[in-house]
């Protein structure tokens, strides 16, 4: 029997809890994801809807306002706030302007009353008693206009004390006892009064305290609201990345068809949905499509057909010519042995012409442009080698090639003619005894082919006519066989359709020793496929 610690027991089941919450964790994001895929859900099928029944220029004004709505409505409520707070502003620094005046007015007022009351109890001159009583009416207009008008309940309570002091006062200075009274029994009198004037004042500055906190109260809460409301902005930029996709989405996929006819490709059929604008340029794609497709297969069959007649005759005419040449049906004079050089010259170049037209009616067939398959790089340039071995034997040139496999995804067909118009180049403007050198290497993007020749060179301002239909540069030396000027132009055009691109430059670049060749570099992208390989 076997007995376990009591450490290896709770590792052992914290270990199983830690599995237990991780599985339920697991199906909870399954269910969030089923969720979340039920709600998109909906939300694609109404874009899709919404796509198929407005035009570009609807869709972009209705971004437009979807976008333009909330930063409207978060100025009007920004605008609002500020609006208010500047009203409250304003109302506060009136009211502090009025307090402020009758705090003045007040104490201007009190001193009046005082002053006369003193002098008239020192002089007991009449006049000065109605100055007085002049000075308690000003002083009870003041208390009484400012209590209407006042809001502060503590403030009313203290003008309405201040106003019955002084009703006091004007009562004993009018009665008859008056006339008895000193100057330090009527400067008693109005210690309570001038008592009520500074505790009105400490209410003002209160009150005045109180205003600007609630003014600095209000601000904060409004900076703080405008704060909250700037969700808006990314709330804004999602709904503007939204309506971006709408409309970007099926421009896209509408160039995405467009380079597909642009790289010759006919025969997947054009069927976009989304704005009528899109909807209609899909539609007359889709018929220039057909009539383009349509054409293609014409001009492959016509191409194919007429080629095959002509090598028929021409097989024939070949083998006549050089039964002749050879003497075979008996000797020759000069001149006869010249003009039967001429015709198996001309039939030599005519044969060439005829395997570039071969060579041309793959690009333009459609059809053979898309049979893509696994190839090994090292055995397809091994075969172009081997295609060309008698011109390679004929002018006893040496043929150097990096043999490490590297395998790629792509179009067999086209790559061996790209290869063997490029090495028959090579080949053709060799001199006797010269070095033709492939190599071939590849980076995370692309798939580089160097072919290195030991010729004479091309001009940098011929670097890029070369490619052009039919163009035909300066013969080499020793050559009898003029060129059709399409080879180039076929390279150019089959990887311009696979992506590709080529580029001719100085050999002396890559390697130092070589003076006066040409290096053409061939570059092709490197596809998922290819890495997975």
């Amino acid at each position: 029997m076997f007995y376990f610690s009591d450490k290896v027991v709770e590792d052992l089941f914290t270990a199983v809890e830690f599995r237990l919450n991780f599985m339920d964790y697991l199906n909870n994001l399954k269910q969030t994801k089923v969720r979340l895929s039920k709600l998109l859900l909906p939300l694609y099928f109404f874009s899709q809807s919404l796509l198929n029944r407005v035009s570009i220029n609807k869709l972009t004004l209705l971004g437009f306002t979807f976008v333009a709505m909330p930063l409207v409505m978060a100025l009007l409520f920004s605008a609002n706030k500020v609006s208010l707070l500047a009203k409250q502003s304003t109302s506060a620094i009136y009211h502090v302007a009025q307090l402020t005046q009758l705090n003045s007015r007040l104490d201007d007022t009190i001193a009046k009353v005082e002053r006369y009351a003193s002098q008239f109890i020192v002089l007991k001159d009449e006049e000065l008693h109605t100055a007085f009583n002049r000075h308690q009416e000003v002083l009870a207009d003041i208390i009484q206009a400012t209590v209407l008008m006042q809001q502060d309940i503590v403030l009313k309570e203290l003008l309405s004390s201040l106003l019955i002091e002084s009703e006091r006062i004007q009562a004993l200075m009018a009665s008859d006892s008056a006339m008895s009274l000193s100057l330090d029994q009527v400067q008693a009198e109005f210690k309570q009064l001038h008592f009520i004037s500074k505790e009105l004042e400490k209410r003002s500055n209160f009150v005045v305290n109180q205003q600007v906190l609630d003014i600095y109260h209000t601000t904060e809460n409004i900076s703080d609201s405008i704060l909250e409301r700037l969700y808006i902005i990314p709330v804004t930029l999602l709904i503007a990345g939204i309506f971006i996709i709408l409309i970007t989405q099926p421009l896209k996929r509408l160039t995405d068809k467009i380079q597909l006819l642009e790289q010759g490709n006919f025969e997947q059929e054009i069927n976009l949905h989304g704005p009528a604008e899109v909807r209609a340029i899909a539609d007359a794609l889709e018929n220039m499509r057909q009539r383009l497709h349509s054409l293609e297969l014409q001009k492959s069959s016509f191409i194919r057909h007429i080629s095959h007649e002509l090598k028929t005759p021409l097989a024939a005419i070949r083998e006549g010519t050089e039964l002749i040449y050879d003497n075979s049906v008996g000797p020759l004079n000069d001149e006869q042995q010249e003009i039967c050089d001429i015709i198996r010259t001309s039939v030599n170049r005519l044969q060439r012409l005829i395997e570039d037209l071969l060579d041309f009616n793959i690009v333009l067939d459609s059809t053979s442009l898309h049979g893509l398959e696994k190839i090994n790089l090292a055995e397809l340039i091994s075969d172009a080698c081997k295609l060309r071995k008698l011109d390679i034997k004929s002018k006893y040139l040496t043929l150097k090639c990096n043999n490490s496999p590297y395998f790629i995804y792509s179009n067999s067909k086209q790559l061996s003619v790209i290869l063997d118009n490029i090495l028959s180049n090579a080949i053709k403007y060799s001199p006797i005894n010269g070095n033709i050198t492939i190599t071939y290497s590849s980076s995370k993007e692309c798939l580089t082919i160097n072919i290195i020749d030991q010729g004479p060179g091309i001009e940098s301002s011929l670097t890029d006519k070369v490619f052009d239909a039919f163009y035909q540069g300066k013969a080499p030396e020793n050559s009898l066989i003029k060129g059709s000027g399409l080879g180039l132009t076929i390279v150019k055009e089959l990887l311009l359709r696979l992506n590709g691109s080529i580029k001719i430059s100085p050999a002396e670049k890559l390697n130092a020793g070589n003076k006066s060749g040409v290096c053409v570099t061939i570059t092709l992208p490197i596809t998922q496929t290819d890495i997975e390989l």
